[in-house]
This record gives C-alpha cells, structure tokens and sequence, in this order.
C-alpha cells in the first residue's frame, strides 16, 4: 500500500521567516510554543498566509487572456453565487461572501471558469471589499472591452462578527457598473437575474 505524502510547492526560506515571525505571535499571547497541539502551526500558518495571499503573485487578465474567443453574442453572460473568502487587511481576518457578475460581449466572450478565477486572484491578497470590487470590474472591463460589466459582492466580515462591534448577521453589499450596466434598464435586468432562483 503507498504512503500518504503531503507535497508543498512553497519556497523554504520565505516559510521559515514567517514562521519564526508566527512562533514571537504565539509566544507574545502567551502561548507554549513548544506544547504538542502548536509545534508545527508556525509552519502551517507560513503556508495558510502564504496560500492565502498568493493573488499577489498572480495576474487577472493574463487569466481572462487565455480563454478569450471571437464570438458574436450581445446579450448579457451572468456568473452569480461565486463564492469567495479574502483577509482584511485591517485585522488580517477573513471575509467571505459571494460575487455576482455580468458583463455584455462586444466581439469576444470568455471562458466561464475564468471568471471564478478572477476572483480568487484579487480575493487572495490582503483586501477591502469595496477594493475587490473595483479590482474585479476593472480588470474585465479593461481586459474584454465588453459593452458593459457588473459587480455586485455580498459578504461577512469576521472583525465585525468576532470581535469590535459583534454584529454575526450583519452582511456587507458593494457594487460596480460600467458601459450599458449604467442604464437602470440594463442594471435591473442584472439586479433581477442574481436575485432569482431559476435553476
């Protein structure tokens, strides 16, 4: 029977600097850093905050430039309920929601699974929502030219369901238009379709 091997692609001297930096936290909030359940978590979370922030690394509209196809349809592509989780970049706590986008083909669509991944690129970095938002409408507005593009991001903000305020139901709406989404006709359209449960 083979082994189970756990194979990391992380650099070993930019994980053993954060880790050292982990292990002075652990210390600092009076943890045992020695103590059997936290031996090993300096390492793990090198990895976490490394995995974590690894749209720094990466480019957008490199992604969207890869599965972009000549293609004659005008009418609006929706991609609603893509889920996605960033870090605060105030408290360095996480945030999760989901991500509604729509945008109007002027010559060329693109591949539906890159959409998602436009997302975890910029939700993968230390974040505000109201930046994710601008990042993800920009970069397919620029990229595609489409006629239009909208975002709408609805999500939970642990610094404010863990700690400060403690609200746990509160949830937090950003939103982006360009091109025919600034048309009320053509926003509501959008607005209607993320709100509806057709499948």
């Amino acid at each position: 029977m083979g082994s189970y091997q756990n194979i990391d692609a992380y650099d070993a001297e930019t994980t053993n600097e954060i880790a050292k930096n982990f292990t002075n936290i652990l210390k600092g909030v009076g943890e045992d850093v020695d103590r059997e359940g936290i031996v090993k978590t300096p390492e793990r979370a090198a990895k976490a905050m490394q995995f974590l922030t690894s749209g720094h690394c990466q480019d957008a509209a490199d992604i969207l430039k890869s599965a972009m196809f000549a293609e004659d349809y005008n009418d609006m592509v929706v991609v609603k309920d893509i889920e996605l989780y960033s870090l605060c970049e105030h408290h360095i706590l996480p945030f999760f929601g989901k991500a509604h986008i729509a945008y109007i083909p002027n010559g060329h669509i693109v591949g539906l699974s890159k959409i998602p991944r436009v997302v975890d690129v910029f939700a993968r970095r230390l974040q505000v929502q109201e930046r994710l938002t601008h990042d993800i409408l920009e970069c397919i507005n620029t990229t595609l030219k489409p006629k239009g593009v909208a975002v709408v991001i609805e999500a939970s903000h642990m610094c404010m369901m863990m700690r400060g305020v403690q609200k746990q139901n509160s949830v937090t709406t950003t939103s982006g238009f360009r091109g025919q989404f600034e048309k009320i006709e053509t926003r509501n359209e959008f607005l209607k379709l993320i709100t509806s449960d057709l499948h």
